[in-house]
């Protein structure tokens, strides 16, 4: 007969074995749960938020609510102002918003489809007191924008709890006078420009990074521990000095009266009346964010080089290699980890940069990020800002995507 092996207390050992086993598996969840709830908290919840402000259209609805449902009886095709009854449960919504101080908002909402709404909803709140039957011809009277058909218009499509406006504007795009989907005229197309600027400059900017920071990482990798760690600490000195302060020290070396231009004309090199344009263009943004974004590339590429056995290149040699060759097919292919975390960190990093841009960049050296952080905090479109959020962060997955099935994200080491 088989013996079942008990404890001391006398329970059965399988029983104990598995009574450990779910207190382990409860510990470990344990641990797990604070550092899931801060990630949920700071990184999912904004995300799904911005995807949920890039299409949410509740407030038209929600201030203006006896308008709106009359309103969805209205065919706009028919050629024909809203009838009365709209016009009455319009009225008696302006009375309302006029002490609640909604109005306000709502026209701001309006006015990012067609300008005027903001100046036509303040005048009729104002004399909102005043309006009486009929009226139809009582809000024509304070404003004849009331009878433009096309404002009703816009005016019904965007009182619906859902919209795509913000990203169609987020694309150059709008709604033409017949309801249809169109392309912006030339002189309002500006979003994908930016999108396409942003893109091709964060590009370039990890390409040169790429090349300066290779030779560095090389020669902190095969020099003595003392000299690395020294010109380790000259690589890490910029993260302890403020952002600001870097960006503020570039203006002062680039602007056409700056050191740069001073040293090229006392050279001779330059004229003094031909000093270089270096700043507020592209050029700035591009110099001063190779410089922020350079340690980013150098730290990789560096913990990746510091694993390569000297021996490979030595074997190489050996075998008869140049010194050219060992380094390109032997030392070079060993340092794609390093190259594609660097490449992948730099790239993520400079596409939403918009403190630099914003201070060095000017006009054409501003990116997508910077008119993100404007309809944030200046225009208050937090729509349109979440859909341009949306279409970069989308940009930025389809990258990594092409980056896993090119590279492969398995690849890539820190070290």
């Amino acid at each position: 007969m088989s013996q079942t092996l008990v404890t001391a207390d006398g329970i059965p050992l399988k029983i104990s074995l598995a009574r450990a086993q779910r207190r382990g598996k409860l510990k470990a969840i344990g641990l797990v749960v604070p550092l899931f709830l801060f990630i949920l908290i700071t990184f999912f919840m904004p995300i799904l938020d911005m995807l949920f402000r890039s299409v949410e259209n509740q407030l038209v609805g929600e201030v203006m609510y006896r308008t709106v449902p009359v309103l969805q009886s209205w065919d706009e095709q028919s050629g024909e102002l809203p009838g009365e009854e709209v016009f009455a449960a319009l009225a008696q919504d302006f009375l309302e918003a006029k002490e609640t101080k909604l109005g306000g908002k709502v026209a701001r909402r309006l006015n990012y489809e067609k300008p005027g709404f903001s100046g036509l909803f303040r005048k009729t709140t104002r004399k909102a007191d005043s309006l009486e039957a009929p009226y139809q011809q009582s809000f024509i009277d304070i404003n004849k924008k009331w009878g433009d058909i096309e404002n009703w218009k816009i005016f019904k499509r965007e009182s619906a709890p859902y919209t795509v406006s913000y990203y169609l504007a987020a694309v150059d795009m709008g709604y033409g006078d017949t309801g249809d989907i169109v392309r912006n005229k030339d002189d309002r197309r500006i979003y994908l420009k930016l999108f396409w600027r942003t893109m091709w400059m964060s590009l370039l900017i990890t390409f040169l990074c790429l090349i300066l920071a290779y030779p560095i990482s090389y020669l902190l990798a095969v020099l003595p521990t003392a000299k690395s760690n020294l010109l380790i600490i000259l690589v890490l000195l910029p993260f302890w000095t403020s952002l600001l302060v870097r960006t503020t020290a570039w203006i002062a070396l680039l602007q056409q009266e700056g050191v740069i231009n001073d040293i090229l004309v006392w050279l001779g090199l330059i004229a003094s009346d031909s000093r270089l344009a270096m700043i507020h263009n592209r050029t700035g943004t591009i110099v001063a964010m190779v410089h922020i974004l350079l340690p980013f590339m150098v730290l990789p590429l560096f913990s990746v080089m510091k694993t390569i056995p000297p021996s490979y290149m030595r074997a190489a040699r050996s075998l008869g290699a140049t010194p050219f060759t060992a380094f390109v097919r032997i030392y070079m292919p060993n340092t794609v980890a390093g190259i594609g975390a660097g490449a992948i960190l730099v790239f993520i990093l400079a596409i939403g940069y918009y403190i630099t841009p914003a201070l060095v960049g000017g006009q054409s050296g501003t990116l997508i990020s910077n008119f993100i952080a404007f309809h944030m905090s200046s225009s208050l479109n937090w729509g349109l800002a979440a859909a341009l959020g949306a279409i970069l962060l989308a940009v930025v997955l389809i990258l990594y995507f092409l980056y896993d099935r090119i590279v492969g994200i398995d690849n890539m080491k820190l070290g």
